[in-house]
């Protein structure tokens, strides 16, 4: 938190915000990433837009790092990932792994993630969205609470 600044906050959600309605209304998609990723394999009919919209995705955070290193978490130190309690004794790859593979079953039993239920969901006044985010921050409180993990 030492290095937030409401202004790349503010950037940030802004572009988010026009990614998923350019989406919405170019494409007629929302902007959800398990929605995306997951109709990948097996291969959904529309399976380029899905590809150009990832790769975009991965390679616009990277040009945002290389161009602007000082932005974002940790100010001008390289980002690094968090590890693992070590009282838990489990490693950090196993650790990401299973936290990986939480977030898949839990996005593919509320039909969406973060972003889509989030961005897209909330912005169409979905109730069933406004149940996710609040279960999704409900279960992150908990979770920072049990592990410590800030």
């Amino acid at each position: 938190m030492e290095s937030f600044t409401p202004l790349t906050a503010s950037l940030g959600g802004a572009l988010i915000g026009l990614a998923a309605a350019v989406l919405w209304l170019g494409n007629g998609r929302i902007a959800g990433i398990s929605g995306i990723f997951g109709q990948l394999l097996p291969p959904a009919q529309t399976v380029v837009w899905r590809v150009v919209f990832l790769v975009a995705l991965v390679a616009a955070a990277f040009a945002t790092a290389k161009l602007f290193p000082g932005l974002g978490v940790g100010g001008e130190a390289p980002a690094r990932l968090v590890e693992a309690p070590a009282a838990w004794g489990v490693p950090t790859p196993v650790w990401l792994a299973i936290a990986g593979l939480l977030t898949g079953i839990g996005t593919k039993i509320g039909n969406g993630c973060t972003s889509g239920h989030g961005v897209c969901g909330l912005a169409r006044l979905s109730l069933r969205s406004l149940v996710a985010v609040l279960v999704f921050f409900g279960v992150a409180i908990v979770t920072v609470a049990v592990t410590g993990i800030v």
